[in-house]
């Protein structure tokens, strides 16, 4: 997506609902990029010491590399929540005007990135858990977000098929519902489970077909985003989990996929993901768009 289009989705609503709107108008999967994580120790460093640059440096390396987005995956936060996302955010936003998804379990680090964030902010996330039942959905509707929803048991567990998560699917939307919050604020996790559980395969077909249901299931068109990372974690080789990023992701996208996060240097994985864009996309196919 270009500075113009982002441009476009500025204003109070569309700041809100309108960025990602671009998917079901043009059938684009926007990237999210997942490098900006506190397990990162340059990452971790750079928040203990509040020095932006290391950080700054990731996010236009990042920009540069294609990404549509930027996840801040910063963890629990459990020292100083507040004061450490609000640099978190302010840092990014320095340096960029790409939306970001704020990822943390942490409530008042939440509240404390949304009230600092200036320009497209989504919550990342909640689930069926009581505790971000209580905690998240009331955030989302104070600062009028949009926030991603997984698909789990209240237990936190993931759920064995695609049946199940779509059960699971209409439990969170009427919770969703219940708390006063608009359809278009709505963003789907199916999740994305690692390839190597004993039926990670399986699951993860299943997890196509969830993303091709939920419209139909839930009666409008609902945004989702998926972990791709997720299908390779763990032990292995990494030139042959580069190999399931790249064969997976087309699935994730003829299956109408709308967001993919995922680590945003790994080349191939991008170019694959460009490739899919131009294929899926509404205008006349041009070679020029890869």
């Amino acid at each position: 997506m270009d500075l113009k289009e982002r441009e476009r989705c500025r204003g109070p609503k569309d700041a809100v609902y309108g960025w990602t709107q671009i998917h079901f108008k043009r059938k684009l999967m926007l990237l999210v990029a997942d490098n900006i994580r506190i397990t990162d120790k340059k990452i971790q460093h750079a928040v203990n010491e509040r020095d932006p640059e290391p950080i700054q440096k990731m996010v236009r390396r990042s920009e540069a590399a294609g990404a549509d987005a930027i996840d801040i995956n910063s963890g629990p936060l459990s020292r100083e929540p507040e004061k450490q996302m609000t640099f978190l955010v302010e840092a990014i936003q320095a340096v960029s005007d790409l939306p970001i998804l704020i990822d943390t379990a942490n409530p008042r680090a939440m509240k404390a990135g949304l009230e600092a964030n200036q320009n497209i902010a989504i919550i990342n996330g909640f689930s069926l858990e009581p505790e971000k039942l209580q905690q998240m959905l009331p955030l989302a509707k104070r600062f009028g977000t949009r926030i991603i929803g997984y698909l789990l048991y209240p237990s936190g567990h993931v759920p064995p098929d695609g049946s199940e998560r779509l059960t699971v699917a209409v439990a969170l939307y009427e919770a969703f519902r219940d708390a006063g919050l608009e359809n278009e604020q709505l963003i789907i996790d199916p999740i994305i489970v690692p390839v190597m559980w004993q039926n990670g395969n399986i699951q993860n077909m299943d997890t196509l077909s969830v993303i091709k249901t939920l419209s139909d299931l839930l009666g409008f068109d609902v945004t989702t985003i998926a972990g791709l990372s997720n299908l390779t974690s763990g032990q292995g080789d990494k030139a042959k989990k580069r190999i399931l990023e790249s064969v997976y992701l087309p699935m994730l996208a003829a299956s109408g996929l709308s967001m993919a996060l995922l680590d945003i240097f790994h080349k191939e994985t991008v170019k694959v993901a460009g490739a899919c864009n131009a294929l899926i996309n509404q205008k006349i196919f041009s070679l020029e768009e890869l």
